[in-house]
């Protein structure tokens, strides 16, 4: 996986695909985990764009675990929050206020804040339905004039 870095062109924002063949929806999780805190490790903001309460809950649990020696601090963005703190935040419909490094998106659809992000990751694993979603963003993207790119990762390789 490439490290977070700025876009290619002055305000709109990076767009990287991580595909993996993996169906399992914890295999995406714990590769959205590994995201965040390289992101996370470079100082940079982040915005973890999820589908549902659920999936934030079982998210925020397995930021606390998925490695060892790992610490990402991070907190839900309630709606409505002015002001947080932590450097990573968990939305499940909430955007941020203001601007944000990194946005990894794992809902079906672009997130609505991405214009206001340096960089997008969206992750699509081999789970056939969660792969036409994944080709529908990679065709709006294109569709809004941004550039994806896409990167297959093998044996979770990252």
């Amino acid at each position: 996986m490439n490290a977070p870095d700025t876009p290619s062109d002055a305000g709109s924002p990076r767009v990287d695909f991580y595909v993996i063949d993996d169906a399992s929806p914890l295999a995406r999780l714990k590769l959205a985990c590994r995201i965040v805190e390289k992101a996370y490790c470079a100082e940079q903001s982040v915005l973890v764009w999820l589908s549902d309460r659920e999936e934030l809950r079982t998210f925020d649990e397995l930021l606390w675990t998925f490695a060892d020696r790992s610490f990402v601090p991070h907190e839900e963005l309630a709606p409505g929050a002015l002001a947080v703190e932590a450097p990573v935040l968990l939305s499940a419909g909430t955007p941020p206020a203001g601007d944000i490094d990194v946005i990894v998106n794992l809902t079906a659809e672009v997130p609505p804040c991405y214009a206001r992000a340096r960089r997008v990751a969206e992750i699509v694993d081999g789970d056939e339905t969660r792969r036409r979603a994944g080709r529908a963003r990679f065709k709006t993207y294109r569709d809004l004039g941004l550039q994806p790119v896409s990167h297959t990762l093998r044996n979770g390789q990252s």
